[in-house]
């Protein structure tokens, strides 16, 4: 094969065809132009390095700095407010050179611009901090790559770069050693690789480099190993046929690259808002500036410039300046929260998100689950035993089965919490000879008191097992001497075993599949005793493992050979030391592993978290549902999903009866109102193909994906989204990353959860407990129902603010809202404060209703829909009517102090400057104080205000801090010269409580009126 041939080979391998699992070994080394003995050559292997790049995962350019900064300008009331800098800035400067030099009447500075911009900046700074922090999850990928992987080159073990791998390398695995590229195996020895970062699968995969026949799924391609997993036993050699982002880890890199960030439904709500806001202003000044136009006429260029300061009052006036740094701050506390029960929230504005969600889809291993194999059954001649305790911690009681219980009772009169001598000592046999077959191990950390499983979790469960129930005292005495190891085709593992206190008595103990094992079996322990095995005995076996296997129980079966050292030399073939001890028994298998004493076998299962269930029961009673999507088989996800209560228990039970018989897919005959019971599998969701309305009932009504894809996951979101729902998605695994990224909501595993799914979440649990996810959709309710209390205020105060500008210009002359001989427009309230106002009111009160305490009903009620607005048409109603009512008292405080008023006649003091100043102040404090009320009211839309009236410490405290500060705005001499505002007497100050207080007065008849709809 030629250079451009050969080029040409690799390209299509690493493109996608042929998959490698189907290809000869012998036929792809020749594919790739290398000789399997010696590997590549340093030459060969540095021209295909320059051909096809190095073995590292693309990177997502980082987004400038200057550009995130003025990412936080891009908001319509943002430009709303800029042209209303921009116009008051050209006003001050047409008025500035329109004065004499040395003469008064103008601004010094354009006051109102300043202000404005530097609230802007102000608001700019605090959400480029919170966002400050550039998406990496790419980047994160490129981490898992091992920095030196052994290959073969030029006939030697080396270690290289990882960086420098190419298609046609030699990997060289060995225990511990992490994958560096996905490649063919072409050799292996009792191989194990841990792929639940990949696939899901919870426990070590055994591989082996048989031929596949037919192309299987991700997690059931034995004969490839992937990039990105782990060696957790034996040893292998692979042929590299992809690197870099031609992996399967690569190929959910660039997924990842092209699923963009959605924003969310309060950042959506929000901009609509805003866009309202600004085009509503914008029609009410065009309205106003005609009107005075057709009435009354420009008749000079003051007049023009009046009329354009009139605008900008109104811009300032509808703009709730304060609105993004509130919410910012809300989201934050909110956050802050959350972080003392264990949620960690990287964007602010997915805690609404999150409150919001209406699917939960999670998955099984480490999340739902402890992703640590238990033994939990132990099943020998005369009956079954359950093993309780979780986890790797040593700690729990073994106790009978009801039908057990009932023998025992019968044998020997013992209860069912005591186990008769027989039965323990059957278990005591079966659990002491997988503690003797066994390579694994069990260590105890005593600084944190944590256990840690060493190699293969299922064989450290048996361990945990047999010290659980004493036999590792009585098998502490064995001694290994020599080892049959377990491979994939064998499908079981031996030792023999010195009696230390016996040194003629050696005993083989062997451990593996049961229906494999008890082929090699001739006779069977009951209690002390041996008798020989029946074909009754054969076949109840057999049906206990169907039964185990239905349950999802793992199973592994145990049994022994006792042997005299001096019949070891009577044996063909086997050879001993010195110390009559057998050496290099791998050959021996067949001598060795026949007439064994069939001991029992053991269930083992990856247990659910117990705290999960009831979280989940909470979950659905707020109207939310949990799906578990998996990588795991069928059986032991509908198992699970049964235990959890995801699945109804009685026909999740059915189905994986079903399932196990092999009857097909049992969605295709499953009733409509059963669908939520059964389980899919990738297979089956691939059978549906582009179909997207088949794709969408299956996910409205299953509950349960196993054996599926990262392209599957993704699937599966995209179509609950499209169907309307806030998606929740929670992961650990390099295969769950694209699936959290593209969710609503992606939630990670803190302790468990790999770099980049951490790096794709926008919130990771500390503590990796799916009741923490729970517990944060709480919180993320009471934020949103805080935020639309403020929202409520914020609006319908600056809807006030707006109706006063307005009124007061178009019926200026019913009020005496005028300047004598002038055409000119003279505004209700000055720019300036208005924009006080708004700083005043925005901030301190607006924060504590953020804070407000959450009611006891939340949970209770179901999620909000996508569909539904945050300002729905009941918020826009309190809005108008407090807005109506807060410019009305406005207007008739301020028509009080001015004469040829509508409701006074009555001549008052001072020049006319001063009148208007004294208006303008009662009007300017009637206003500040409506808005006080204002806030007391927005608490509810139906609730009285006197009930749970001092609930709320904080803004209580933020409406003394609000009056004291007006107080202080009208009585210190340099502020109510810049903000217009004259000193009011006690007798005004009792006008601007008393009429004020009709703002809360109004708000309560209207709940009681609505209150009372309600009802009828």
């Amino acid at each position: 094969m030629n250079d451009k041939e050969h080029d040409t080979t690799v390209t299509a391998i690493r493109s996608g065809g042929p998959d490698p699992s189907l290809v000869n070994t012998d036929e792809l080394a020749s594919d790739l132009n290398v000789d399997l003995k010696t590997g590549l050559s340093d030459a060969e292997a540095s021209r295909r390095l320059e051909r096809f790049g190095p073995n590292e995962l693309e990177t997502a350019p980082e987004v400038p700095k200057w550009k995130k900064f003025l990412e936080q300008f891009r908001d319509p009331l943002v430009y709303l407010l800029l042209v209303a800098t921009a116009i008051s800035v050209v006003a001050w400067f047409v008025e500035r050179a329109s004065v004499q030099p040395g003469s008064e009447g103008s601004e010094k500075l354009p006051f109102d611009a300043i202000v404005i911009v530097l609230i802007l900046i102000v608001n700019a700074v605090l959400g480029y901090l919170q966002e400050a922090k550039a998406e990496q999850a790419v980047a994160a990928l490129s981490k898992m790559s091992a920095p030196q992987t052994a290959v073969l080159r030029d006939g030697q073990v080396r270690h290289i770069p990882t960086s420098q791998l190419v298609p046609g390398d030699i990997l060289v695995l060995s225990e511990g050693d992490a994958v560096s590229a996905d490649a063919r195996l072409f050799s292996s020895a009792s191989l194990r690789i841990a792929e639940a970062s990949l696939t899901g699968e919870s426990v070590p995969v055994a591989k082996n480099p048989g031929t596949l026949e037919n192309a299987k799924a991700l997690g059931d391609r034995t004969n490839m190993v992937f990039n990105g997993t782990a060696v957790t036993q034996g040893t292998g050699r692979a042929l590299v046929t992809s690197t870099g982002m031609d992996t399967q880890v690569g190929k959910i890199a660039d997924m990842l690259s092209r699923t963009d960030d959605d924003t969310t439904p309060l950042q959506k709500e929000m901009a609509k808002v805003s866009k309202v806001l600004g085009i509503a202003v914008c029609v009410i000044a065009l309205m106003v500036i005609a009107a005075l136009a057709l009435m009354e006429g420009f008749h000079s260029v003051d007049d023009i410039i009046s009329s354009l300061l009139l605008a900008v009052s109104l811009a300032v006036a509808a703009v709730p300046e304060g609105l993004t740094a509130i919410l910012t701050v809300v989201l934050a506390l909110g956050v802050q929260r959350m972080a003392e029960h264990h949620a960690i929230v990287k964007k602010l504005s997915s805690v609404e998100t999150l409150g919001s969600a209406s699917v939960i889809c999670s998955d099984k291993t480490g999340t739902l689950t402890r992703n640590e194999m238990t033994v939990e059954r132990v099943i020998t001649a005369s009956g079954e035993v359950s093993i309780s305790g979780n986890g790797y911690a040593p700690e729990g009681s073994i106790s009978l089965t009801s039908e057990a219980a009932d023998l025992g009772a019968a044998h020997d009169g013992h209860g069912p919490t005591s186990l008769p001598e027989h039965i323990d000592q059957e278990v005591e046999a079966a659990l002491g000879a997988g503690l003797m077959a066994n390579d694994g191990g069990l260590h105890h950390d005593e600084k944190t008191g944590e256990w840690e499983a060493i190699g293969d979790p299922t064989e450290v469960s048996v361990i945990v097992a047999a010290r659980k129930t004493g036999a590792d005292t009585e098998y502490s005495r064995f001694r290994r001497v020599a080892e049959i190891p377990f491979t994939s085709e064998r499908k079981r593992m031996s030792v023999i075993a010195r009696d230390t206190q016996n040194d003629d008595l050696l005993t083989v103990f062997a451990k593996g599949a049961p229906d494999v094992l008890l082929g090699f079996c001739d006779c069977i322990q009951v209690g002390n005793t041996v008798r020989p095995l029946t074909q009754d005995d054969r076949d109840a076996v057999i049906g206990q493992v169907k039964e185990l296997s239905t349950q999802a129980y793992r199973t592994l079966g145990t049994a022994r050979r006792p042997l005299e050292v001096s019949e070891l030399a009577k044996l063909p073939g086997v050879r001993t030391d010195a110390e009559g001890e057998p050496i290099e028994i791998s050959e021996q298998s067949g001598i060795f592993e026949s007439h064994l004493i069939w001991i029992g076998m053991v269930g083992i299962i990856d247990p659910p978290r117990t705290e999960v269930k009831p979280s989940i029961a909470q979950a659905h009673k707020a109207g939310i549902r949990t799906v578990m999507i998996t990588g795991d088989h069928p059986l032991t996800a509908s198992r699970i999903a049964s235990d959890l209560g995801i699945i109804d228990p009685n026909v999740g039970e059915a189905a994986a009866s079903a399932a196990s018989e092999g009857e097909g897919s049992p969605y295709a005959s499953a009733s409509q109102d059963k669908l939520e019971t059964w389980t899919m599998t990738g297979d089956e969701l691939d059978a549906l193909g582009d179909d997207r309305q088949a794709l969408d009932k299956a996910t409205a009504h299953t509950s349960v994906f196993a054996r599926v894809s990262p392209e599957h996951k993704l699937k599966i979101v995209d179509s609950l989204q499209r169907q309307g729902n806030i998606v929740a998605m929670t992961g650990d695994g390099v295969n769950d990353a694209p699936a959290v990224k593209s969710a609503d909501i992606g939630v990670a595993m803190g302790i468990t959860g790999t770099e980049v799914t951490k790096e794709s979440a926008k919130m990771i649990l500390a503590d990796d407990n799916f009741s923490t996810i729970v517990s944060a959709v709480n919180e993320g309710r009471g934020i949103f129902e805080n935020i639309k209390k403020f929202l409520r205020y914020l609006l319908s105060s600056n809807m006030g603010e707006v109706f006063t500008v307005f009124g007061g210009v178009v019926l200026s002359g019913f009020l005496g809202i005028t300047q004598p001989e002038s055409t000119g427009v003279t505004v209700p309230l000055l720019a300036t404060q208005l924009l006080w106002i708004n700083l005043l009111t925005d901030a301190a009160p607006a924060l504590a209703m953020g804070v407000d305490p959450s009611t006891e009903d939340l949970m209770d009620r179901p999620p909000r829909k996508t569909t539904d607005s945050v300002i729905d048409k009941a918020m826009w109603g309190d809005i108008i009517y407090i807005g109506v009512i807060m410019a009305a008292v406005t207007l008739i405080g301020m028509d009080l102090h001015l004469p040829g008023g509508l409701f006074t006649d009555r001549s008052l003091g001072g020049t006319h400057a001063y009148q208007m100043s004294q208006a303008r102040t009662m009007g300017f404090t009637i206003l500040v104080f409506a808005q006080m009320f204002n806030a007391l009211a927005s608490r509810s839309h139906l609730q009285s205000v006197f009930k749970g009236l001092f609930a709320n410490a904080w803004l209580w405290a933020a409406i003394a801090v609000s009056v004291l500060l007006q107080v202080v705005v009208i009585y210190v001499p340099g502020l109510n010269v810049a903000f217009g505002t004259t000193p009011l007497s006690l007798e005004g100050w009792v006008e601007c409580l008393g009429l004020s207080l009709f703002v809360l007065i109004a708000s309560e008849l209207r709940k009681i009126a609505l209150r009372i709809m309600a009802r009828r």
